[in-house]
């Protein structure tokens, strides 16, 4: 069966697809990338994205036509994939994009409510695809008891396991999360969370600093010095003392925090201020690793996503592990590209679904049992 898995995450930055042929079932699903292609957002789309994220107050108009738009942008994504690859597609496995996510419940209106928004029509979809369209992933998992995150933990566990190494696979996109798989692990045996910002407030602080999307390669950070009390200070968040489970998004490490994060600053040097926005990332993988290794004994720490393209990142995460002994390595390594990883996890979960095989991981997310996730929409 060959499924495509389209992903859009909380950087905002775009849509990947990845064509992915798989077999098997379960545990012992096998698979291989035909294909992957990664598609940037027009401007003004991901400006319309950014805006409606975690906003304090938005149109429900705004928020319909662009759950409706996105669909349409993701139908384009994926065609342009499949012809360019010239295969048949016979499903289509789609995370949306996420608008709003808040893993543990809160009161609301009398009742203790947990909650997930990830928009980008999956009838819309699977209409103009003419293929049937696994959407809308997480909220199965939290109607059991789980956080809705991390999912890409099942795909992991299918590929990193290994009977003599403990690995830890890391991914940094907009927002850092990691699935430890200890030596010879068991299913029950694997631990998943999110470790705090990707490349979340580094963008945005490049954005502001320096009128770009991005830090390309880390140039601009390579250039500073990490400030130091401002990354000690940064580190005494609660987030990062949680154990467990646990989710982060722009509710967490968004606009809000961003804005204190550079009052903090103040008057330093912006390459200064972009470098310890890289460290923070850097150093709250590296605390999530120290503590894990305190359990078990880990020997790789593969790296997936857009941060990999951050070479000082990946340099400051190097340095912040090398006491562990924990070898740094991208999922390349493995056969899985990086930058496709995601849009793979997603084409194996809707792959489980359209099987009827649980998809998440109750370590990775908290729940009380094994799913089966996502909403189906038939052609």
């Amino acid at each position: 069966m060959i499924v495509a898995g389209v992903m859009s995450g909380t950087s905002a930055d775009g849509v990947d697809v990845a064509l992915v042929r798989l077999t098997g079932r379960g545990f012992r699903t096998r698979f291989e990338l035909i294909s992957h292609q990664a598609f940037p957002y027009p401007v003004a789309v991901r400006e319309a994205v950014l805006a409606a994220m975690n906003a304090p107050s938005i149109a429900a108009s705004e928020l319909a036509r662009l759950n409706f738009l996105l669909a349409e942008i993701y139908a384009d994504c994926v065609r342009r994939t499949i012809q360019s690859a010239g295969v048949t597609c016979d499903l289509v496995g789609c995370h949306g994009q996420t608008i709003y996510h808040q893993g543990k419940a809160a009161k609301y209106l009398g009742r203790n409510i947990a909650c997930t928004w990830q928009i980008g029509d999956g009838s819309v979809l699977a209409t103009r695809l003419k293929i049937p369209v696994v959407s809308d992933f997480r909220p199965a998992d939290m109607a059991a008891g789980g956080l809705g995150a991390p999912l890409v933990p099942f795909l992991d566990f299918l590929v990193f396991r290994h009977a003599r190494r403990g690995r830890i696979v890391q991914n940094i996109g907009g927002i850092g999360n990691l699935t430890a798989i200890p030596a010879a692990a068991r299913i029950e045996q694997v631990r998943a969370f999110d470790t705090g910002p990707g490349n979340m407030v580094i963008d945005a602080v490049c954005e502001k600093l320096f009128g770009k999307p991005f830090d390309d390669e880390g140039r601009l950070a390579a250039k500073g010095q990490v400030l130091g009390k401002v990354l000690t200070s940064r580190m005494k968040d609660p987030f990062f003392r949680r154990t467990g489970p646990r989710t982060a998004g722009r509710e967490e490490f968004g606009r809000e925090y961003v804005r204190g994060f550079l009052k903090q600053c103040g008057r330093a040097d912006k390459h200064d201020i972009l470098a310890t926005a890289t460290a923070l990332t850097a150093r709250s993988i590296g605390v999530a690793v120290r503590r894990l290794s305190k359990l078990d004994r880990y020997h790789d720490l593969f790296v997936s996503g857009g941060g990999t393209r951050n070479l000082t990142l990946i340099e400051m995460l190097r340095a912040d592990v090398e006491e562990l002994g924990v070898q740094v390595l991208p999922t390349d390594a493995v056969g899985v590209p990086s930058p496709a990883k995601e849009a793979i996890a997603f084409a194996v979960l809707a792959y489980q679904t359209w099987h009827r095989e649980v998809g998440n991981v109750p370590g990775a997310t908290g729940a009380e049992c094994g799913v089966i996730l996502g909403k189906v929409s038939y052609a």
